[in-house]
C-alpha cells in the first residue's frame, strides 16, 4: 500500500509531464519535425494524465479541434478520479 502523499506527489508529476508533452509536440508541430503520435498523447492522458493532457491543450491550443482530445481529455480527467477515488475508498491508497 502507497501512501496517499506518495500517490499524489506522482499523480501531480506525471500530469505535469504530459502537460510538457502537449507542450513539445505543439512547438514540433510549428517545426514541422518529427511529433509525438496522438495515439501516444491520449494514452498518456487515460494513464492518470487527463488533466496535464486538458491543461496542455487549452494552454497551448493544441489538438482543440481533434473530437478524439476535445471529448477524450475531459472523460479522462472523470475517469482517472473515479479510480483514485475507489482506490481510496477501498484502502488500497491510505
Amino acid at each position: 500500500m502507497l501512501p496517499i502523499k506518495i500517490v499524489m506527489v506522482i499523480y501531480i508529476l506525471w500530469n505535469c509531464y504530459v502537460f510538457i508533452a502537449m507542450g513539445r509536440d505543439k512547438k514540433r508541430a510549428k517545426l514541422k519535425r518529427w511529433r509525438i503520435s496522438e495515439a501516444t498523447l491520449l494514452w498518456m492522458g487515460a494513464i492518470f494524465g487527463g488533466v496535464g493532457l486538458f491543461a496542455g491543450m487549452k494552454f497551448f491550443h493544441h489538438k482543440t479541434a481533434h473530437p478524439r482530445f476535445v471529448f477524450g481529455a475531459p472523460m479522462f480527467i472523470l475517469l482517472n478520479a473515479v479510480v483514485l477515488g475507489f482506490l481510496i475508498y477501498k484502502h488500497v491508497i491510505v
